[in-house]
């Protein structure tokens, strides 16, 4: 297991953070998830800053793919949960997609970070719209094309706790 690496990938408000933490600490697994919002903190930006800056430059988001893949293949086995990871970590012992409503997405972010539902709901689509954008454009991924991850799970309707297992299950058969 020391050696083990999963990449689990999906769009915000999907659990992909939840998931990929949970899988770490029950594989005994290093976690990373190192986002935009990690490169807002270190620069003193909102979020919203580093997403306008990244639509305009694509350096920030090599940055972060950079950064991100460095950090699974340094030190051994990890749990890479990023938007992008099943497509990056080429070495991945299993890829994991995330899915849920767009409904379902936007409650979670809105019980996460507060605001208001169609608040939440308009600034998720527009994210989502700029990230498939750029992510084409700077690296030709269809991110909404992941038919090709070795799991997938809707997870509308099922508690992180589950999840875990499935992951659990699929890396042990």
């Amino acid at each position: 297991m020391n050696k083990l690496r999963i990449a689990i990938s999906g769009k915000s408000g999907c659990g992909n953070t939840t998931v990929s933490r949970l899988v770490a600490e029950a594989l005994g697994l290093r976690f990373i998830n190192f986002t935009f919002r990690n490169l807002a903190e270190e620069r003193g930006l909102s979020l919203e800053e580093v997403l306008s800056l990244a639509a305009q430059d694509d350096s920030w988001d090599r940055e972060l793919d950079t950064r991100q893949v460095a950090l699974a293949r340094a030190g051994g086995g990890c749990v890479l949960g990023s938007r992008l990871a099943i497509w990056m970590l080429k070495e991945a012992d299993l890829t994991v997609y995330l899915r849920a409503s767009n409904e379902t997405r936007a409650r979670r972010i809105m019980r996460r970070e507060g605001g208001g539902l169609e608040a939440v709901a308009a600034f998720t689509a527009e994210r989502d719209r700029q990230d498939r954008e750029r992510y084409l454009r700077i690296y030709n991924i269809d991110n909404d094309d992941y038919a090709f991850a070795g799991l997938i799970i809707d997870t509308d309707a099922i508690e992180p706790a589950r999840i875990v297992e499935l992951i659990v299950e699929k890396i042990c058969a």
